[in-house]
């Protein structure tokens, strides 16, 4: 017999929408038990996932998707909504070469109607399908469903700012299941928002603003009251002044509760807003007793909870963090920001050391990089954290704000390069280039752990911006020096004597060129700086080769390669030079392993790929 009978029965949301209702909690549970073991033999991301089951069950079984639009706010709380549309046997492949993405796709599944992985974008996408939809004359709902991390970031309250005055139908869905602002649910929580969702209340506000309408003093003064009866037994005050009627909040994991109250905001026009409130982890006792460490994770024992990682010297992270806590010993002037990446980021003993002089700001990405520019110019030397695919949404801040006045802001850039299983959305592919176009910038990619720690310290001792890039997880095992030490500025070494070819790495990429300078007996460079480039070291190579090789695992487009080129160009050398990188194109998800060797650079691929190149 099937562990999942009812599930089983259910492979797209036309035929959830035949089910008896009564029969939503057990699916509830099923697609909960089935979610923890699928995700135990895969990895992936899990707490958010079980804290959101319910509330998928109950928007497919009320809308009428994929002609309804549901638009996930960051997306990797959308197993259960793979699940339901389809797609429950290709999780058996989440987030491997080929397999089922971690995030939506619009390319994956009709069902995902906006492709997503960055916080913060789900109402100002939503918006514009309502808005589109409306402009086309179709009759059709769009939800944008947000978390409570994401309504952080002010690109949010710009959509909601936007939407309150666009006269569309757009439902926006706060799922808390962490601020404190929201009071406790229960009956009389779940009785209003029956109540404010309902025909007779909607109806009686229309009715009273009809009859109201002829005196402006006394619809102003009934509006007034009704926001304040509201506010006083709800949260929904703010966004009531954004132009929306809010709803809540209520319990995101009673099915009795969420299945009504959608069904009535249905039949609502104008902008809607519903408040739920969930848990993440809710149904897995280890996940809810520790949803950070079970957001995302690795294959586990599911019924014994994570396994332990496999042992060796510190990740890239852990270096970063332990450096940042012994470089706060020596100077009081550093403070560390995040946007809301402090695990990720490896700043939790920091925090606990260093509470006064550790700020999360929040998912608020361009709001982090003035903040620390505001911080440097009073003296004050800010490090901010932050993965490579996330400055991106700071870029303007980071030119005009940091780069423009020459301040010193240092910027730890984690996640460099491929990242494996959260693919494209997640891989730091572009940050070499658009870092060494910025003037005034200090750009450097560690070649091992302990070099890592140098330039850490290197970029925190220049006065003006920096950034130090390293990529995710461990690197070839150099031990970091305890001593903080720096690196004279924009100087390469070379690692490896060889003669004909010169293979110059940028970073990561060292380890595999050092592989391949064996088989092809090439000259290997560390060329450790992006900006300023080792003009010296590279006129010393043009010279002694007949063929340069540029490594890195960035885009071949505008990169160390691009520079290396430059430099060559602008010092009258004709030295043949190859520029291996990222191809242009979004590189997937998958093992960043076999993704490297399939974009031909892992070492035998680079050795192969200039043997070729000496024959043409």
């Amino acid at each position: 017999m099937s562990a999942y009978p009812l599930l089983d029965t259910v492979n797209s949301p036309a035929e959830l929408r035949q089910i008896e209702r009564k029969q939503l909690p057990q699916l509830a549970q099923e697609l909960r038990e089935f979610l923890i073991e699928s995700v135990s033999k895969t990895g992936g991301h899990l707490s958010s996932n079980l804290g959101t089951v319910e509330l998928t069950i109950a928007l497919h079984y009320v809308f009428n998707t994929p002609e309804d639009r549901l638009v996930w706010d960051v997306g990797h709380q959308t197993y259960a909504h793979k699940v339901l549309t389809g797609r429950r046997a290709g999780m058996a492949k989440l987030r491997m070469l080929g397999g089922v993405s971690g995030f939506p796709r619009r390319d994956e599944s009709p069902y995902d109607t906006f492709g997503t992985g960055h916080s913060s974008t789900s109402i100002s996408a939503a918006l514009g399908m309502a808005i589109g939809a409306r402009d086309k004359g179709e009759q059709k709902h769009v939800v944008a469903i947000i978390g409570d991390g994401a309504m952080t970031a002010g690109m949010a309250f710009e959509a909601l700012n936007n939407a309150g005055v666009a006269d569309a139908n757009l439902l926006v869905i706060l799922n808390d299941n962490d601020m404190s602002i929201s009071p406790p649910v229960g009956a009389l929580n779940k009785y209003l928002a029956r109540l404010f969702s309902g025909h007779a209340f909607n109806a009686a506000r229309r009715a009273g603003e009809k009859v109201l309408g002829v005196s402006p003093s006394l619809l102003e003064f009934a509006k007034r009251t009704e926001e304040h009866i509201k506010g006083m037994v709800t949260p929904g005050t703010l966004f009531e002044e954004f132009g929306f009627n809010y709803i809540g909040p209520i319990d995101g994991h009673d099915l009795d509760s969420l299945v009504p109250t959608l069904k009535n905001i249905a039949e609502l026009k104008g902008p809607q807003f519903l408040h739920v409130i969930t848990k993440k982890g809710q149904g897995y006792k280890l996940a809810e007793a520790d949803p950070v460490l079970y957001h995302g994770v690795s294959k586990f024992d599911s019924e014994n909870g994570i396994q332990q990682g496999k042992g060796g010297g510190p990740t890239y992270t852990q270096v970063f963090g332990d450096w940042l806590c012994d470089m706060a010993a020596q100077d009081a002037r550093l403070v560390a920001i995040t946007p809301a990446m402090r695990e990720g980021s490896g700043m939790v003993r920091f925090a606990d050391e260093y509470p006064q002089r550790f700020h999360d700001v929040g998912i608020a990405e361009q709001h982090a990089l003035t903040f620390a520019a505001g911080l440097a110019c009073e003296g004050i030397k800010p490090v901010v954290a932050i993965y490579s695919t996330f400055l991106q949404r700071a870029y303007d801040q980071l030119i005009h704000d940091i780069a423009l006045q020459n301040l010193p802001v240092m910027l730890a850039l984690d996640r460099g390069g491929l990242v494996g299983a959260d693919g494209a959305t997640h891989n730091g592919a572009f940050d070499l280039s658009y870092l060494t176009c910025v003037p005034n910038m200090l750009v450097m990619a560690p070649a091992d752990e302990n070099e890592c720690r140098q330039m850490l310290t290197t970029a925190f001792l220049h006065d003006g911006p920096s950034a130090v890039r390293y990529p995710r997880g461990h690197g070839p095992g150099v031990a970091p020096q305890k001593p903080l030490t720096a690196l004279p500025l924009g100087k390469g070494d070379i690692r490896r004597p060889g003669s004909r070819i010169a293979l110059l790495a940028f970073g990561s990429m060292l380890a595999p060129a050092l592989e391949a300078g064996e088989i092809l007996d090439a000259t290997v460079a560390n060329m450790r700086f992006i900006k300023p480039l080792d003009h010296a070291l590279i006129r010393e190579l043009a010279f002694g080769h007949d063929l340069l090789v540029s490594l890195e695992e960035n885009a071949v487009i505008g990169g160390a390669g691009a520079e290396v080129s430059r430099s060559l160009e602008e010092q009258g050398l004709n030295t043949r030079l190859l520029r291996f990188g990222l191809p242009d194109r979004f590189t997937e998800h998958g093992d960043s392993v076999t993704l490297l060797a399939q974009l031909g650079l892992d070492a035998r691929s680079i050795a192969e790929r200039v043997k070729q190149a000496i024959l043409e």
